[in-house]
Protein backbone atom coordinates (compact mmCIF):
# COMPACT_ATOMS: atom_id res chain seq x y z
CA UNK A 1 0.00 0.00 0.00
CA UNK A 2 2.66 2.22 0.73
CA UNK A 3 4.76 1.78 -2.45
CA UNK A 4 0.58 2.28 -4.55
CA UNK A 5 0.56 5.63 -2.37
CA UNK A 6 4.23 7.02 -3.69
CA UNK A 7 3.49 6.39 -7.61
CA UNK A 8 -0.10 7.86 -6.65
CA UNK A 9 1.31 11.03 -5.16
CA UNK A 10 4.07 11.37 -8.33
CA UNK A 11 1.18 11.17 -10.49
CA UNK A 12 -0.99 13.63 -9.28
CA UNK A 13 1.90 16.67 -9.19
CA UNK A 14 2.65 15.51 -12.64
CA UNK A 15 0.73 18.28 -14.44
CA UNK A 16 1.81 21.53 -15.11
CA UNK A 17 0.61 24.06 -12.41
CA UNK A 18 0.48 26.93 -14.88
CA UNK A 19 -2.24 24.61 -16.92
CA UNK A 20 -4.30 24.40 -13.33
CA UNK A 21 -6.79 26.68 -11.93
CA UNK A 22 -6.44 27.16 -8.10
CA UNK A 23 -9.79 24.32 -7.64
CA UNK A 24 -7.78 22.07 -9.64
CA UNK A 25 -4.65 22.29 -8.17
CA UNK A 26 -6.19 22.32 -4.82
CA UNK A 27 -8.16 19.32 -5.58
CA UNK A 28 -5.28 17.35 -6.63
CA UNK A 29 -3.24 18.79 -3.42
CA UNK A 30 -6.60 16.99 -1.33
CA UNK A 31 -6.24 13.65 -3.10
CA UNK A 32 -1.98 14.07 -2.33
CA UNK A 33 -2.70 14.80 1.24
CA UNK A 34 -4.70 11.88 1.20
CA UNK A 35 -2.23 9.50 -0.81
CA UNK A 36 1.37 10.72 0.94
CA UNK A 37 -0.19 11.07 4.63
CA UNK A 38 -2.76 8.70 4.83
CA UNK A 39 -5.37 11.60 5.76
CA UNK A 40 -8.51 9.71 6.69
CA UNK A 41 -11.58 10.56 3.70
CA UNK A 42 -13.31 12.36 6.88
CA UNK A 43 -10.78 15.10 7.96
CA UNK A 44 -9.75 15.57 4.01
CA UNK A 45 -13.66 16.62 3.71
CA UNK A 46 -13.03 19.02 6.95
CA UNK A 47 -10.21 20.47 5.39
CA UNK A 48 -11.61 20.77 1.89
CA UNK A 49 -14.72 22.42 3.56
CA UNK A 50 -12.34 25.07 5.05
CA UNK A 51 -10.36 25.77 1.89
CA UNK A 52 -13.87 26.47 0.32
CA UNK A 53 -14.56 29.29 2.19
CA UNK A 54 -11.41 31.34 0.32
CA UNK A 55 -10.70 32.17 -2.78
CA UNK A 56 -7.39 32.65 -2.13
CA UNK A 57 -6.00 29.39 -0.39
CA UNK A 58 -3.72 26.92 -1.82
CA UNK A 59 0.09 27.25 -3.42
CA UNK A 60 -0.32 30.23 -5.15
CA UNK A 61 -1.74 32.07 -7.86
CA UNK A 62 -1.63 29.77 -11.06
CA UNK A 63 -1.77 32.89 -13.57
CA UNK A 64 1.14 34.26 -12.30
CA UNK A 65 3.36 32.48 -9.55
CA UNK A 66 6.73 30.98 -11.58
CA UNK A 67 8.64 28.03 -9.03
CA UNK A 68 12.09 28.15 -9.44
CA UNK A 69 12.53 24.45 -9.09
CA UNK A 70 10.32 21.59 -10.31
CA UNK A 71 9.12 19.03 -8.40
CA UNK A 72 10.64 16.42 -10.29
CA UNK A 73 14.08 18.51 -9.47
CA UNK A 74 12.94 17.97 -5.81
CA UNK A 75 12.23 14.61 -5.97
CA UNK A 76 15.78 13.64 -7.87
CA UNK A 77 18.04 15.35 -5.34
CA UNK A 78 15.86 12.81 -2.72
CA UNK A 79 17.77 10.33 -4.98
CA UNK A 80 14.22 9.60 -6.96
CA UNK A 81 11.72 9.28 -4.69
CA UNK A 82 11.28 12.03 -1.54
CA UNK A 83 8.65 10.07 0.18
CA UNK A 84 10.44 7.02 0.62
CA UNK A 85 13.90 8.95 1.06
CA UNK A 86 11.84 10.79 4.63
CA UNK A 87 9.98 8.16 5.84
CA UNK A 88 11.07 7.65 9.05
CA UNK A 89 9.18 4.66 10.84
CA UNK A 90 10.70 5.94 14.41
CA UNK A 91 9.51 9.50 14.03
CA UNK A 92 5.98 7.55 13.07
CA UNK A 93 5.46 5.24 15.95
CA UNK A 94 6.36 8.53 18.28
CA UNK A 95 4.56 11.33 16.53
CA UNK A 96 1.97 8.92 15.51
CA UNK A 97 1.48 10.38 11.84
CA UNK A 98 4.06 10.91 8.50
CA UNK A 99 6.88 13.33 8.30
CA UNK A 100 6.73 14.49 11.66
CA UNK A 101 9.47 15.18 14.35
CA UNK A 102 9.54 14.99 17.90
CA UNK A 103 9.94 18.06 20.19
CA UNK A 104 12.84 17.78 22.64
CA UNK A 105 15.78 18.60 23.98
CA UNK A 106 18.66 16.25 22.71
CA UNK A 107 20.87 17.29 26.11
CA UNK A 108 18.26 15.20 28.57
CA UNK A 109 16.10 13.76 26.38
CA UNK A 110 15.64 11.01 23.91
CA UNK A 111 13.12 11.59 21.07
CA UNK A 112 10.84 8.68 23.31
CA UNK A 113 10.32 11.30 25.44
CA UNK A 114 8.88 13.89 23.64
CA UNK A 115 5.38 15.29 24.75
CA UNK A 116 4.79 16.74 21.42
CA UNK A 117 5.82 16.71 17.42
CA UNK A 118 5.66 19.42 14.77
CA UNK A 119 5.74 18.76 10.69
CA UNK A 120 8.95 18.22 9.28
CA UNK A 121 7.34 20.07 6.42
CA UNK A 122 5.72 23.61 6.04
CA UNK A 123 1.96 22.50 4.85
CA UNK A 124 0.61 19.88 3.08
CA UNK A 125 3.81 18.56 5.17
CA UNK A 126 5.17 16.64 2.28
CA UNK A 127 8.26 16.26 0.98
CA UNK A 128 8.69 18.00 -2.49
CA UNK A 129 4.97 19.57 -2.63
CA UNK A 130 4.79 23.40 -2.95
CA UNK A 131 3.63 24.77 0.67
CA UNK A 132 -0.18 26.24 0.90
CA UNK A 133 -0.18 30.14 1.35
CA UNK A 134 -2.05 32.87 1.24
CA UNK A 135 -3.62 31.51 4.60
CA UNK A 136 -5.06 33.23 8.03
CA UNK A 137 -3.46 32.31 11.02
CA UNK A 138 -7.19 31.34 11.70
CA UNK A 139 -7.79 28.79 9.10
CA UNK A 140 -4.32 27.67 9.39
CA UNK A 141 -5.62 26.64 12.88
CA UNK A 142 -8.39 24.59 11.59
CA UNK A 143 -7.12 23.04 9.02
CA UNK A 144 -4.26 22.23 12.23
CA UNK A 145 -7.59 20.48 13.88
CA UNK A 146 -9.03 18.91 11.31
CA UNK A 147 -5.85 16.40 11.34
CA UNK A 148 -6.27 16.17 15.12
CA UNK A 149 -3.46 18.76 15.95
CA UNK A 150 -2.51 22.08 16.49
CA UNK A 151 -1.20 25.32 15.67
CA UNK A 152 2.23 25.67 17.07
CA UNK A 153 3.25 27.76 19.93
CA UNK A 154 6.14 30.38 19.31
CA UNK A 155 8.42 28.45 21.47
CA UNK A 156 7.74 25.20 19.91
CA UNK A 157 8.53 26.37 16.56
CA UNK A 158 11.57 28.38 18.27
CA UNK A 159 12.58 24.95 19.74
CA UNK A 160 12.30 22.88 16.37
CA UNK A 161 14.54 25.97 14.61
CA UNK A 162 17.02 25.88 17.74
CA UNK A 163 17.79 22.24 17.87
CA UNK A 164 16.41 22.17 21.46
CA UNK A 165 12.88 22.44 22.77
CA UNK A 166 13.25 24.75 25.68
CA UNK A 167 10.82 25.19 28.44
CA UNK A 168 8.04 27.96 27.55
CA UNK A 169 9.25 31.18 28.53
CA UNK A 170 6.78 34.25 27.80
CA UNK A 171 7.12 37.00 29.92
CA UNK A 172 3.27 37.50 30.97
CA UNK A 173 4.04 39.45 33.85
CA UNK A 174 4.59 41.98 31.22
CA UNK A 175 1.71 41.67 29.26
CA UNK A 176 -0.71 42.94 31.94
CA UNK A 177 -2.81 45.13 31.20
CA UNK A 178 -1.62 46.11 28.24
CA UNK A 179 -3.48 46.51 24.61
CA UNK A 180 -2.02 43.43 22.24
CA UNK A 181 0.59 45.13 20.37
CA UNK A 182 1.67 47.00 23.33
CA UNK A 183 1.82 43.37 25.19
CA UNK A 184 3.83 41.91 22.01
CA UNK A 185 6.20 44.55 21.90
CA UNK A 186 7.66 44.48 25.48
CA UNK A 187 7.55 40.67 26.14
CA UNK A 188 9.43 40.39 22.84
CA UNK A 189 12.28 43.17 23.51
CA UNK A 190 12.66 41.14 26.73
CA UNK A 191 12.72 37.47 24.93
CA UNK A 192 15.07 38.85 22.19
CA UNK A 193 17.52 40.37 24.82
CA UNK A 194 17.65 37.56 26.53
CA UNK A 195 18.02 35.01 23.08
CA UNK A 196 20.37 37.25 21.14
CA UNK A 197 23.78 35.77 22.18
CA UNK A 198 23.28 32.51 21.57
CA UNK A 199 21.68 33.42 17.64
CA UNK A 200 21.33 30.52 15.77
CA UNK A 201 19.72 29.28 12.61
CA UNK A 202 18.39 25.81 11.83
CA UNK A 203 21.38 24.92 9.88
CA UNK A 204 24.03 26.31 11.86
CA UNK A 205 25.26 29.56 14.36
CA UNK A 206 25.79 31.84 11.21
CA UNK A 207 23.65 33.08 8.74
CA UNK A 208 24.42 31.37 4.90
CA UNK A 209 23.08 32.23 1.27
CA UNK A 210 22.36 29.23 -0.95
CA UNK A 211 21.49 26.83 2.00
CA UNK A 212 17.87 27.19 1.98
CA UNK A 213 15.05 28.46 -0.47
CA UNK A 214 15.45 31.62 -0.21
CA UNK A 215 17.15 32.56 -4.09
CA UNK A 216 13.56 33.07 -5.21
CA UNK A 217 12.05 35.96 -6.83
CA UNK A 218 9.52 38.55 -6.31
CA UNK A 219 6.97 38.64 -8.94
CA UNK A 220 7.82 42.07 -11.28
CA UNK A 221 4.51 43.67 -10.21
CA UNK A 222 4.49 42.50 -6.73
CA UNK A 223 5.20 45.96 -4.86
CA UNK A 224 1.89 46.75 -5.57
CA UNK A 225 0.76 43.64 -3.51
CA UNK A 226 -2.21 41.51 -3.89
CA UNK A 227 -3.04 38.32 -5.05
CA UNK A 228 -3.39 39.30 -8.88
CA UNK A 229 0.38 40.74 -8.82
CA UNK A 230 2.06 38.32 -6.48
CA UNK A 231 3.18 34.67 -7.32
CA UNK A 232 4.13 32.57 -4.62
CA UNK A 233 7.40 31.65 -6.07
CA UNK A 234 8.21 28.87 -3.53
CA UNK A 235 10.45 25.69 -3.85
CA UNK A 236 9.29 22.48 -3.43
CA UNK A 237 9.47 21.38 0.38
CA UNK A 238 12.71 20.28 1.58
CA UNK A 239 14.14 21.06 -1.21
CA UNK A 240 17.36 21.79 0.34
CA UNK A 241 18.64 18.94 2.33
CA UNK A 242 21.02 21.48 4.36
CA UNK A 243 18.60 23.58 5.45
CA UNK A 244 17.25 21.25 8.25
CA UNK A 245 17.48 21.82 12.21
CA UNK A 246 19.33 19.29 14.28
CA UNK A 247 15.71 17.81 15.55
CA UNK A 248 15.03 17.20 11.59
CA UNK A 249 12.66 20.13 10.39
CA UNK A 250 13.24 21.32 7.00
CA UNK A 251 12.35 25.03 5.86
CA UNK A 252 12.12 26.83 8.66
CA UNK A 253 14.27 29.57 7.32
CA UNK A 254 13.23 30.25 4.15
CA UNK A 255 10.49 29.24 1.69
CA UNK A 256 7.27 30.57 3.19
CA UNK A 257 6.78 32.54 6.60
CA UNK A 258 4.66 30.39 8.83
CA UNK A 259 1.78 31.50 11.28
CA UNK A 260 2.25 30.57 15.11
CA UNK A 261 0.23 31.17 18.28
CA UNK A 262 1.87 33.91 20.36
CA UNK A 263 0.12 33.82 23.36
CA UNK A 264 -0.21 36.62 25.80
CA UNK A 265 -1.71 34.98 28.73
CA UNK A 266 -0.98 31.12 30.17
CA UNK A 267 -4.56 30.29 29.29
CA UNK A 268 -4.00 30.81 25.48
CA UNK A 269 -1.04 28.57 25.09
CA UNK A 270 -2.57 26.02 22.22
CA UNK A 271 0.54 23.40 23.99
CA UNK A 272 -1.60 23.38 26.88
CA UNK A 273 -4.51 22.72 25.63
CA UNK A 274 -6.30 26.12 24.61
CA UNK A 275 -8.39 26.27 22.10
CA UNK A 276 -8.67 29.98 22.83
CA UNK A 277 -5.20 31.05 21.44
CA UNK A 278 -3.24 34.28 21.29
CA UNK A 279 -2.33 37.00 18.50
CA UNK A 280 -0.28 35.88 15.47
CA UNK A 281 3.15 35.28 15.47
CA UNK A 282 4.98 35.39 11.87
CA UNK A 283 8.16 32.78 12.43
CA UNK A 284 11.01 32.10 10.04
CA UNK A 285 12.04 34.01 6.74
CA UNK A 286 11.20 33.28 3.13
CA UNK A 287 12.01 32.67 -0.16
CA UNK A 288 14.10 35.83 -1.17
CA UNK A 289 15.94 35.95 1.37
CA UNK A 290 19.28 35.24 -0.40
CA UNK A 291 19.03 38.74 -2.21
CA UNK A 292 17.09 40.67 0.71
CA UNK A 293 16.58 40.49 4.23
CA UNK A 294 13.54 42.09 5.13
CA UNK A 295 14.39 41.23 8.99
CA UNK A 296 16.61 38.97 11.49
CA UNK A 297 15.68 35.61 10.73
CA UNK A 298 17.25 33.47 13.30
CA UNK A 299 15.57 30.66 15.43
CA UNK A 300 14.39 32.32 18.43
CA UNK A 301 14.25 36.28 17.50
CA UNK A 302 10.39 37.32 17.64
CA UNK A 303 8.86 39.88 15.33
CA UNK A 304 6.69 43.14 15.92
CA UNK A 305 3.57 42.85 16.13
CA UNK A 306 3.19 43.17 12.45
CA UNK A 307 -0.20 42.37 10.95
CA UNK A 308 -1.55 41.57 14.44
CA UNK A 309 -4.21 39.84 15.22
CA UNK A 310 -6.07 37.42 17.43
CA UNK A 311 -4.66 34.00 15.90
CA UNK A 312 -8.66 32.66 15.90
CA UNK A 313 -9.90 36.16 13.97
CA UNK A 314 -11.58 35.81 10.28
CA UNK A 315 -9.58 39.32 9.47
CA UNK A 316 -6.53 37.64 10.52
CA UNK A 317 -3.67 38.43 7.71
CA UNK A 318 -2.51 36.35 4.46
CA UNK A 319 -0.07 36.87 1.46
CA UNK A 320 1.66 35.15 -0.91
CA UNK A 321 4.52 34.26 1.09
CA UNK A 322 2.74 33.25 4.57
CA UNK A 323 2.20 29.76 5.37
CA UNK A 324 2.35 26.77 8.64
CA UNK A 325 2.86 24.22 9.88
CA UNK A 326 0.79 22.12 12.43
CA UNK A 327 2.23 20.75 15.60
CA UNK A 328 0.66 17.88 18.14
CA UNK A 329 0.47 17.14 21.09
CA UNK A 330 1.28 12.92 21.94
CA UNK A 331 -1.31 12.08 24.68
CA UNK A 332 0.01 9.09 25.50
CA UNK A 333 3.39 7.63 26.00
CA UNK A 334 4.21 5.53 22.42
CA UNK A 335 4.11 2.08 22.22
CA UNK A 336 7.91 0.29 23.36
Amino acid sequence: MRQVAIVLACLLWAIPAAAQSLAERNARLFDEIAAARGVSPAQIDRIRAIFAVSSVLGQGNPAITRHPMTREECNARAGGNALAAHADRRFERICGAKFMAPLYDPATQRPEDAKACIDQFEYPNIPCAYPVVWVKAREAALICAAEGKRLCDAHEWEGACQGALAPPDYRFDLARGLSASAAVNRMRAAHNARHEPAARWSYGPAFQTGICAQNSEKSPTCPGGGWKNCGSNTYPAGSFAGCTSPLRVYDLNGNAAEHMNLPLAPDQMASAGSTTLGVTEMKGSWFIWDKYRAHPDWCRWRAPYWHGDRVMSPGSHENYHLGFRCCKTLDQAPAP
